[in-house]
């Protein structure tokens, strides 16, 4: 079955480094096809608003509007060039270049949900540094804003192929599994680390206790173990149902002293892994996801971030 990905796509050295991972990423994930999409730049308001009345600023507002699609236009052009280039089949590109009409990031997921895209690509900073000092981050837009369409956050230039999920056992995981089951199914070459950190009180429950309460912790920890080897038994039957067998799953479990989102990037570091599944938010039996997603965007270099769910 073929993959669609939309690649939201300016001017910046970080949609230049989503547009060189979605293109590397293509022996991973079979039967893939890209749109590149730019939202072009907005025209004055001023302008918008005396075109109305006065000719001279239609003219202007006219040809205004015509260089930010001829330069919008080149600028895809450009990165589809870029991707031919790594061996993309130029069939598989399509480009769009449309006008801004509510918010990037609104305009980004509607066209990918009307669409019915897989995924939406992104540079962690995908607008320039100007806008950054006035409005947060595309990238973040698109990661709060999205609930069914996965997000895959880029940052910097990714040279590794290995694969990590990282699993708490909630349902927000299994969808991840699910995203990256459909994407790479049926491709004996792909390698993936389903990563879990054992959680300690604290991750629990943001109530301070003082002194650990040793008890408290083992009940916890031992319904965390339940709740993983429920999840682990699901997803492997994900998986074979996409074609991936067991010999290409890696299961690592480690306990440690960081928080957990602080261990999954440490992992992603040591461990040399391009990408990083992880969960949006964890609901009913999960017990720390959510706020170590947003860890793992804020702090995770030089890796992309699938965020599903």
């Amino acid at each position: 079955m073929g993959k669609k990905i939309l690649l939201a796509a300016d001017d910046s050295v970080h949609s230049k480094n989503a547009v060189i991972y979605a293109a590397k990423i293509a022996p991973c994930v079979r039967d893939l096809s890209y749109l590149l999409l730019n939202i072009q730049s907005c025209v004055s308001q001023f302008l918008e608003e005396e075109a109305k009345t006065n000719f001279k600023a239609k003219t202007a507002l006219e040809k205004a509007k015509k260089q930010n699609e001829e330069r919008s236009v080149c600028m895809l052009e450009t990165y589809k060039a870029q991707m031919v280039a790594l061996g993309i089949d130029p069939g598989c590109i399509a480009v769009k270049s449309q006008p801004r009409k509510t918010s990037l990031a609104n305009d980004i997921l509607t066209y990918a949900q009307e669409g019915l895209y897989d995924a939406v690509a992104v540079g962690r900073r995908g607008i320039s540094w100007v806008q950054e000092m006035f409005t947060e981050s595309l990238s973040d837009h698109l990661a709060d804003r999205s609930k069914l369409i996965p997000v895959w956050v880029v940052d910097g230039d990714i040279t590794c192929s290995k694969i990590m999920i990282a699993t708490d056992g909630s349902e927000s995981s299994l969808r991840a599994v699910d995203h990256l089951s459909f994407m790479a199914g049926h491709n004996p070459d792909v390698r993936i680390t389903l990563f879990h950190v054992v959680p300690k009180l604290k991750d629990f429950c943001r109530i301070d206790f003082g002194e650990p309460d040793k008890d408290l912790e083992e009940v916890l920890i031992q319904g965390n173990k339940r709740c993983v080897e429920s999840f682990l038994a699901h997803a492997f039957k994900k998986f074979k149902e996409a074609g991936i067998e067991k010999e290409q799953i890696e299961i690592k479990d480690v306990t440690t002293m960081l928080n957990v989102g602080k261990a999954i990037v440490e992992e992603a570091q040591n461990g040399d892994y391009g990408t990083v599944v992880i969960g949006r938010r964890g609901i009913s039996k999960a017990f720390y996801m959510g706020s170590v997603s947003q860890y793992v965007l804020d702090n995770m270099s030089n890796r992309a971030v699938w965020l599903c769910g």
